[in-house]
């Protein structure tokens, strides 16, 4: 049985990939540069969301604040390191692989839109061998930054048009899917900035198995 969509298309950070370990060692080792403390491993996944900027800002305030900071040089810091280690840790969500064989197998053309920088989106799924499962890749600056639509509306025209929903883990994600009129499935196990019932989802799931019967429904 097929679900009522031509075309699915997933956030990376939080929803497809967990990348928290490989994002927090970058993160700390710019914090490092600067005399910062650490960030616990535990309350790096509450800094993500939003890009790699807004990751570092909330670093900061929790770590003394960004007086006297030249901002967007430790941003690129951060950026650099994590560019040269962006797989040691980081792997596909539980069900993830299952999840797309089976999408897959349904003739279902798969998408990535993300907010991360577009060549660490690509070289990350290089990395892990799984470029070739996606019909396009969107990744940051190539569109401006969700919860703008415009890169959903993208993904929709690169991959041919058709029926499309979209699946993430924050506001970031629902608010571009709701701005580009797609509904939308939250994963509960990722990097969720909000309660889940706030998140404005049609859906939310809290392991992959149940994502083609949520879609199935919507």
């Amino acid at each position: 049985m097929t679900i009522p969509f031509d075309i699915v298309g997933f956030d990376l950070d939080g929803t497809l990939l967990d990348t928290s370990r490989d994002l927090g060692a970058a993160l700390n080792h710019a914090l490092g540069t600067i005399g910062r403390p650490a960030v616990p491993y535990e309350d790096v996944r509450n800094l993500i969301g939003g890009g790699s900027g807004l990751m570092l800002r909330r670093a900061l305030a929790l770590t003394g604040g960004d007086q006297g900071i030249e901002f967007e040089a430790l941003r690129q810091v951060l950026v650099g390191h994590y560019g040269e280690n962006i797989a040691h840790y980081t792997a596909l969500f539980p069900g993830g692989e299952a999840m797309l064989d089976a999408l897959a197998a349904m003739g279902i053309k798969l998408a990535v839109v993300t907010n991360k920088p577009h060549h660490l989106a690509v070289k990350l799924f290089d990395a892990l061998g799984l470029s070739s499962r996606f019909a396009t890749i969107i990744g940051g600056g190539t569109w401006p930054l969700k919860p703008d639509p415009q890169a959903l509306h993208a993904m929709v025209a690169q991959c041919g048009g058709g029926r499309a929903a979209y699946v993430g883990d924050t506001t970031f994600d629902t608010g571009a899917a709701k701005a580009a009129g797609l509904p939308c499935v939250a994963v509960s196990f990722g990097f969720v900035d909000a309660p889940l019932d706030q998140l404005g989802a049609d859906a939310v799931i809290g392991h992959f198995d149940e994502l083609v019967p949520a879609l199935r429904r919507l």
